[in-house]
């Protein structure tokens, strides 16, 4: 009698042990066919151009907004704009790997001060573009975390001029206009890569809500950001990747 009870106890020991043996096994499948197929997303998009983002789609769906746009290559795009964009929201991109660290500790003891409504972000060219590509809007850690590491990689994958390239093809500049040379078309009836710095500035300088502030209708704010992006501008110079 004791030795049947052993067994049937050893038994029914082994069958736990065997089903968190199979989650720990449907886990690690999971992590793996995740981490294949998002790198294979992201090297695949070094070299396609993204057709449509989470943002377009929504804007078209949600608010009935259009999608303009037109790709256009970072040669084919004005230098200034560049250099615009990135002295407006991001000084630090040629030098940080995808997340400007002091920038962030500005914004948290910064907002520490403040209340919920007039928070201030830090991120980078480089997160703006993870999280227009390949996610979701939302406020969420779940996105956050992906935010994170599809910023890591693009940085790994793509490179600086390539994430700058993406960014200004894909970035809404306007009511449901999207990158550099619809905008341009847009606002002031030329290429993209006929803009001046002004121009630029007046573009980058919309970007906190592209949606109220108009590049060919400055606010009083939105003529003071364009003065400071083109003072910031010549600070900087040129991009060097």
């Amino acid at each position: 009698m004791g030795i049947v009870t052993y067994f049937n106890s050893s038994s029914m020991g082994a069958k736990p042990k065997k089903f968190l043996a199979a989650i720990f096994r449907f886990i690690g499948l999971f992590m793996l066919t995740f981490f294949l197929i998002t790198i294979v997303w992201v090297v695949a998009l070094k070299y396609i151009n993204p057709p449509v983002t989470y943002l377009m789609l929504s804007n078209y769906f949600v608010q009935d907004y259009p999608i303009e746009k037109e790709w256009k290559d970072y040669e084919e795009i004005s230098s200034n704009l560049a250099l615009a964009v990135v002295a407006a929201e991001d000084q630090n991109f040629l030098n940080h790997c995808g997340f400007d660290i002091q920038a962030i500790k500005t914004a948290i003891k910064n907002n520490a001060k403040k209340n919920k409504k007039s928070t201030k972000g830090a991120s980078t060219i480089s997160q703006q573009t993870a999280k227009n590509v390949f996610l979701w809007s939302s406020r969420s850690w779940i996105r956050k975390g992906f935010e994170v590491y599809f910023t890591g990689l693009i940085e790994l994958v793509w490179g600086k001029q390539r994430i700058l390239e993406v960014y200004m093809n894909i970035v809404e500049l306007g009511k449901g206009i999207y990158g550099a040379e619809a905008a341009s078309q847009q606002f002031f009836k030329k290429s993209a890569k006929k803009l001046s710095k002004r121009e630029a500035a007046l573009l980058a300088a919309v970007l906190p809500n592209p949606i109220k502030y108009k590049a060919n209708a400055p606010s009083g704010y939105v003529s003071g950001r364009v003065s400071w992006i083109q003072g910031q501008m010549s600070n900087i110079g040129k991009l060097e990747f």
